[in-house]
């Protein structure tokens, strides 16, 4: 399963409506981060479950649905994160 694909998976726990994950580790080439591995990602996720809750509030629960990817596999992620309301 290839990186992006296990953070679909870890992600659908909050029920997205769509989900769009951009690899941008090539712009970070020489970065600590990627020295070590861990790639860089835009995150365009649309759920109903950010609905009433703080842009803090919405990163933390996709921090939290990504677990232990965001300890290895992910050293940055650019999030943005809206209600289908919101689009």
């Amino acid at each position: 399963m290839s990186r992006i694909d296990a953070m679909r998976a870890h992600l659908a726990i909050l029920n997205p409506v769509s989900v769009e994950i951009i690899d941008e580790s090539h712009k970070h080439a020489g970065h600590a981060g990627s020295r070590d591995g861990g790639g860089h990602y835009l995150l365009q996720i649309v759920t109903s479950e950010f609905t009433g809750k703080t842009t803090m509030a919405r990163h933390r629960m996709i921090y939290s649905a990504l677990g232990e990817m965001m300890k290895r596999e992910i050293h940055a992620l650019n999030i943005q994160a809206s209600t289908p309301e919101e689009i």
